[in-house]
């Protein structure tokens, strides 16, 4: 039988951004334990796929029942979505909130994500925690199997990557990144285990409307 995909998404889209190295840090303090546990580790970033804001003539809820994508950008990200059994998902916090592009993405599908598992790794000047509030609540009404543990990233000293290095080029600050190696790292397998715990279960059946 092969393996599980867990998918590790970078959600921030903006230029300049440190996220896709945020999600290569999580993805690397995983691999070990997705190794062991044979679970595959499938790194996907939002920004690939330039989601407008969403332009569908359709529901999200109803595909694939009712209707279907109708835009390439929108199959492509259902089609990546739905192919895997769980998700880490590396968010930013802007402006004490979820980036727009966060819930975004995430509001262009419905059922491709419903009764799955996910893990929230938030980061940010404090952590990202209200962002992963957030999301966390709006997941979860919508059918995610959500993962207790959400690790909160925060840049060392509160201060963001943009004043850590002489130009901002999307990179962790080193007193940052020893920070999250060490206390981060627990943080992210508690999470990881609370995920694979949720991948061993079935998933309750749909809410009815």
């Amino acid at each position: 039988m092969s393996s599980k995909s867990v998918a590790v998404i970078t959600f921030s889209t903006r230029t300049p951004r440190v996220g896709p190295e945020v999600a290569a840090l999580v993805k690397e303090a995983l691999e070990k334990d997705a190794e062991a546990s044979d679970l595959q580790l499938s790194p996907v970033d939002v920004a690939d796929f330039k989601l407008p804001v969403f332009d569908e003539p359709v529901i999200p809820a109803m595909v694939p029942a009712a209707a279907s994508f109708s835009h390439q950008h929108s199959i492509a990200w259902s089609d990546e979505i739905k192919k895997h059994a769980a998700y880490v998902l590396v968010i930013p916090e802007y402006n004490y909130g979820m980036a727009g592009g966060t819930k975004n993405a995430i509001d262009y599908l419905k059922n491709e994500w419903t009764g799955k598992p996910a893990v929230i790794v938030s980061y940010g000047i404090k952590g990202g925690t209200s962002a992963s509030e957030q999301l966390e609540h709006s997941l979860n009404l919508m059918g995610l199997r959500i993962a207790a543990t959400r690790p909160a990233l925060a840049f060392a000293e509160n201060r963001g990557p943009e004043m850590e290095t002489p130009t901002f080029g999307g990179k962790i600050g080193p007193k940052t990144r020893e920070d999250w190696l060490e206390k981060g790292t627990v943080e992210i397998l508690k999470a990881f285990g609370e995920l694979k715990e949720l991948l061993s279960q079935e998933p309750p059946p749909p809410k009815e409307h």
